[in-house]
Parts: C-alpha cells; structure tokens; sequence
C-alpha cells in the first residue's frame, strides 16, 4: 500500500468588508488580519499562507479611477502597509468599481502560484454601471484550481428575488480562459464571500430584530435568513458550505459606533462560503477544513463589521507530485503560465 503524502498544506485568511466608501487613514488593521497572534492557522507563527481580501464600496469617485490606473487603490495600499514587511507580496488584484479583491501570499509558496486569471461580471441597472456584481480572482495553487469571488448583490429586505437573479447573472457570465476551469464552479475549491445583503424574512420592525440580538436568541433570528433559505431550496448558492455564524448581525450600524442604525434591520449581509470537490481526481485528496468564522465589531468605519474566516486547505497523492497535479489539471489548457517578474513587487 502507497502511503499518502501531504503536497501542500495552506492557512487561508479571508475578509470581506464593505466599508461604505470611506478612506481607510488611519484605520489599524492588526486585529482584522490577526497580525496580533489570534490566527487559528497551525504553526508557531500563527501566519496564514495566503490572504485574500475583499472590499465593497471603495471609493470611485472619478478621481480615484483615473489614479487607480497608475497606482493600487487605497485600500490595497493600506493592506500594504501591514503586510509587506511581514514577507507578504501581492499576488493580484482586480476592481470593478466599488468591489475591489486582493490576494497575497508569503513568499516561499510563489513557485507554486500561476496561471493567474481575473474576471468582473457586472449586474443591476441591466449591468450597465457596475456598482453591484462580482470581481474574482483564480490560480493554479499547487497544481489544484482555486477561484476566490467577492461580490456585492442587490440591496434592501425585498429585493431577494433579485439578490438571487445578480447570482445566476454572476455565474453565467463569469468565464476564465483555462480550458479546465472556465466557470467558477469547474474549480477544485471555490471561496465565494461578500456584502452579499440576504436580509431576514417576517415582518417584525428593526427594534424588535435588535432586542432578540440584545437577548442573544440569534439561533432563532438565523432560521429566517434568506440565504440559508435559497440555499436549502436550491435557488442559490446550493453548491456551497457556510459554517453557521454566531456573531451578531453585521449590518446596518450607525457609523462610528457599534450601534445598529434602525433605519434598517439588522441582518447577516456579510457573508463567507466555500466549497471543495475532495475526490475529483483518482489518487488525489482536496480537503478543506474550516478553522475560524467570525465578526470584527471593534471596527466602526462603516455601516458593516467586517467578517474574516480561516480555511485549512489540504492537498494529499499517492503517486503524484504538484507538478504532476498542474499537468493534470491545467496542463494543455492553451492558457500560458504568468510570469512571476509581473506580479511579484
């Protein structure tokens, strides 16, 4: 009997705030990315592998795109600030208006990371402006296909018809140029997260939802939440994993607080999914572990908390090397690899 060895064992740092086009300056991202020792990823550093990072309703006044051009958006400039010199590079980064993801990764794992690919779908005002929809970015990742999505759908309690129409609409236009992987959902592992604004059903006001979040029911809060519900009736999403949140709802806060802004309901907008195919391939093993699923209250910059998740995913052969899994899974894909020299920085 061959023994299994492990080809790669990667910590996963996810983010997703929207932060409601406010300028980060001097926002300290220390806890948010758990650069204070509070990782759940093994190993003495603590450091995750990778972060992938993703933003709603940056900033795009017509000024901030023409310097976008030049230079790396604000935020990914501030995400810089607190990486770099921790042996982070960037890795890519792809905007489509105020939707805005980054990708980083320690150093040591860059020989292992190509086939870079981008995509933006937009949706709503028949996807003519862009303020909602999806930004992605997909690689080869020790040989296995990997897409990360962030997305920002349609808004407001009663728009969930909608909400759901912005996630086919995302799916079906979202296409990637390696011919094994053109859809998200041809990927080995998908990470799919974002204001995605799923609301609560029933007809209680805002101060009714915040008393039972002040009385800790959020169990029965939660089994009125529409994206667990498109889920489960196969509408959206149904492909998908979400660990169950026990945080507080994330939206809708006053600014400059950790209040809740009673002009809405508060709701679960902000939202982590994954999803991995574990026995694609003969003789290989994909698995993905989730270690971490949780809110950042003490930030108080925008209406939304942000919400980081940490993911141990795992790669494991009898016979096969990473190389071996890249010829596999992308080898003849026509799609050539992307040069290291025009990424690093």
């Amino acid at each position: 009997m061959v023994a299994t060895s492990v080809i790669a064992e990667l910590c996963i740092y996810i983010l997703t705030w929207n932060v409601g086009t406010n300028y980060p300056e001097d926002v300290n991202l220390t806890d948010m990315l758990a650069l204070n020792g509070t990782s759940m990823c093994p190993g003495e550093d603590k450091r995750p592998d990778l972060y992938v990072l993703g933003f709603q309703e940056v900033n795009v006044k017509p000024k901030n795109q023409f310097l976008n051009i030049f230079q790396d958006n604000q935020w990914t400039l501030k995400v810089r600030e607190f990486l770099s010199d921790q042996d982070y590079v960037k890795v890519e980064t792809a905007q489509l208006q105020g939707i805005l993801i980054n990708v980083w990764s320690l150093g040591k794992h860059i020989s292992n990371i190509n086939n870079i690919e981008t995509e933006t779908t937009k949706v709503g005002l028949g996807g003519l402006w862009g303020n909602k929809g999806a930004a992605s970015v997909r690689m080869s990742l020790y040989g296995s296909g990997v897409t990360f999505v962030v997305a920002h759908l349609a808004a407001h309690d009663e728009h969930l018809k909608e909400r759901v129409i912005d996630y086919n609409q995302i799916l079906d236009n979202h296409h990637y140029k390696v011919r094994n992987y053109r859809t998200i959902f041809d990927h080995d592992f998908v990470f799919w997260f974002g204001d995605l604004n799923f609301r609560l059903n029933g007809h209680d006001t805002a101060e009714e939802v915040k008393a039972e979040v002040e009385l800790g029911h959020l169990d029965d809060l939660f089994t009125r939440d529409q994206l667990q519900m498109v889920r489960e009736a196969g509408n959206a999403f149904s492909l998908m994993t979400e660990q169950k949140p026990t945080f507080r709802p994330t939206f809708k806060y006053t600014e400059g607080t950790s209040e809740y802004d009673l002009k809405r309901r508060p709701a679960w907008c902000d939202r982590i999914l994954y999803r991995v195919e574990e026995n694609k391939y003969p003789d290989i093993k994909l698995e993905l572990e989730q270690l971490s699923y949780k809110s950042h209250p003490q930030y108080t910059l925008s209406d939304h908390k942000p919400v980081t998740a940490e993911f141990l995913l795992s790669i494991k052969a009898e016979h096969h090397t990473s190389e071996d899994i890249h010829e596999m899974t992308h080898g003849g894909s026509g799609s050539s690899e992307t040069p290291l020299s025009s990424w690093i920085e």
